[in-house]
């Protein structure tokens, strides 16, 4: 399971989050949705972490606002979170 404090990288970028770059999981909402700060000032999105992976989902339907897509930048030793940083969502 991942924490408050974690880091992840982006795997599958948009306008707000980078791909290759890391992101500060922040306070959890509840066992499905976390804040995930986008490094500037306070702004952030809410994160899902569910069977499909770690992302955040944008109701949009241009490339600016496609899902970007998270993964653990170690190992956790949650098997079932692990086998998504092998996956391309792009």
């Amino acid at each position: 399971m991942i924490n408050t404090g974690d880091k992840l990288i982006c795997i599958s970028g948009n306008y707000f989050y980078k791909k290759d770059e890391l992101y500060t999981v922040g306070e959890f909402v509840n066992d499905k949705y976390f804040v995930l700060s986008t490094g500037h000032n306070d702004e952030h999105w809410y994160a899902t972490i569910d069977e499909k992976g770690i992302y955040v989902s944008f109701d949009c339907l241009t490339e600016e606002c496609d899902d970007a897509w998270f993964a653990v930048t170690e190992d956790k030793n949650d098997d079932w979170l692990n086998v998504y940083s092998t996956l391309d969502h792009a």
